[in-house]
């Protein structure tokens, strides 16, 4: 990972598409810093279009999309992608599986939060667990006290061993049934709403993160960027983003968005 600063200016000048995680990407100590949220009006003044890729519930991303300065986003590590069409006064959701698909998986998954809790004294159900549709979040040190990360690979194993994906966040490990991620739903949106090939223009977009789950993202985007807090999770990944921010969480957001900006003027 280098320094944010020998980023060229050229290849920041060349960013049309800025993804972002959000749990301690775009927040700090889970909230959401003024910096960060004017870097994102900033970004889509400038005519950069901005997508959040979250683990965050359906709910979440429903307020979300009516109410930030965003073109869209993905959300429960790629379930599906809301965006709001302001001109209809509309939101758009396209999911990865149908309804009754995710009936179905919510009993698996209701199964599997029995084991996990039975087996991991200490974690907890998340708390925005009512308002997800397709995933299940165990909470190991956002409202309980920090778990040690073996507890949160025996998390991430029971998910997998029962014939889950499981993804580990800079909060909660996330588990659900279906061959999808923030990637492969990053793809559908910008292919649906936007008509672009991700492939051909991945130069052109900016991915900043910092946990496990963004991996898939860190690996496919060359310029991908890393909060300076994605070293505290760096041994749990298996790809790193290209370069990283002085600052950490929405203030190494809000660094980012400066450097795309100013390349532009």
């Amino acid at each position: 990972m280098r320094p944010l600063k020998d980023f060229p200016r050229e290849a920041r000048a060349a960013v049309r598409y800025v993804l972002t995680d959000i749990d301690d990407t775009l927040t700090n100590s889970g909230r959401l810093p003024a910096p960060a949220y004017a870097a994102l009006e900033a970004l889509h003044e400038a005519g950069i279009r901005v997508i959040p890729i979250t683990g965050r519930p359906a709910g979440w991303c429903d307020h979300i999309a009516r109410m930030w300065p965003v073109d869209g986003l993905v959300g429960e590590n790629g379930a599906f992608y809301f965006r709001y069409d302001e001109a209809e006064r509309k939101m758009i959701r396209r999911y990865f599986k149908t309804d009754e698909e995710r009936t179905e998986d919510r009993h698996r998954l209701d199964l599997l939060a029995k084991k996990i809790l039975s087996a991991v004294p200490g974690a907890a159900i998340a708390s925005d667990q009512a308002y997800r549709e397709a995933d299940l979040a165990v909470d190991f040190c956002e409202d309980v006290p920090a778990l040690p990360m073996d507890d949160v690979r025996t998390i991430a194993r029971i998910f997998t061993e029962s014939g889950a994906e499981a993804k580990i966040s800079s909060i909660h490990v996330n588990g659900w049934f279906g061959g999808y991620d923030k990637l492969s739903m990053t793809r559908t949106l910008l292919a649906e709403v936007f008509g672009e090939d991700i492939d051909a223009i991945r130069e052109q977009i900016v991915f900043s993160g910092d946990s496990p789950n963004d991996c898939p993202m860190f690996a496919f985007f060359p310029n991908a960027v890393g909060v300076a807090n994605v070293r505290a999770l760096a041994q749990e990944m298996e790809a790193l983003p290209a370069w990283i921010t002085d600052g950490e969480g929405g203030y190494g957001f809000a660094e980012l968005a400066a450097a795309l900006i100013d390349a532009r003027s």
